[in-house]
């Protein structure tokens, strides 16, 4: 055996190493790219950055979810105006048709909204000084679609929000939906 064939066999196993390194990375990087988006999301919405959030997020799928879980939530209507107080009120009342308010969503898709989705809250609802949520769990995962829940301190897994990723190209995903935390906390 001379030196010329141990070189190439070891120049072999040396690119099959570098080969089999290769998949390993590329399947690594496949397989966390959706919490890379996850983090990417929480952090431009963190710092209002509204740009990022544009590129991050299918505002017309997300909206449309959103849309169907507010409007399933009891809504506080304003009390209806009284004969001995508002007496032009009261009949207008009386012979207009009540039409209800469509749901607002957009506190949920403002930068400061999602952020505190994202770390488990409900708009708003974050209590003070609180930091970061749990860590981000995975709740479902397929090549084309990834759900995360953010979760608050303390809280159960079911109760937090709910992040639905689509993928869009090999290693980029879109938030497509969310769904709502169920506690008020």
């Amino acid at each position: 055996m001379d030196g010329r064939a141990h070189g190439d066999w070891s120049l072999g196993r040396a690119a099959f190493r570098l080969i089999v390194i290769a998949i390993f990375g590329t399947a690594l990087v496949f397989a966390t790219a959706p919490f890379f988006a996850f983090r990417a999301v929480k952090a431009a919405a963190r710092d209002g950055d509204g740009q990022a959030l544009a590129q991050l997020v299918d505002y017309p799928a997300v909206r449309q979810g959103l849309r169907q879980q507010v409007a399933a939530e009891p809504a506080s209507a304003p009390a209806p105006p009284d004969i001995w107080t508002d007496p032009i009120g009261a009949m207008k009342r009386a012979i207009e048709p009540v039409v209800p308010l469509p749901p607002t969503v957009e506190p949920y898709l403002s930068a400061p909204g999602l952020y505190d989705l994202a770390r488990g809250y409900r708009p708003g609802k974050a209590p003070a000084g609180a930091r970061e949520g749990a860590m981000p769990k995975l709740r479902y995962w397929d090549p084309n679609r990834v759900r995360i829940a953010a979760v608050a301190k303390g809280a159960n897994i079911s109760d937090g929000a709910l992040f639905t990723f689509e993928r869009r190209d090999i290693f980029t995903w879109k938030l497509v939906q969310i769904r709502l935390p169920r506690t008020e906390g």
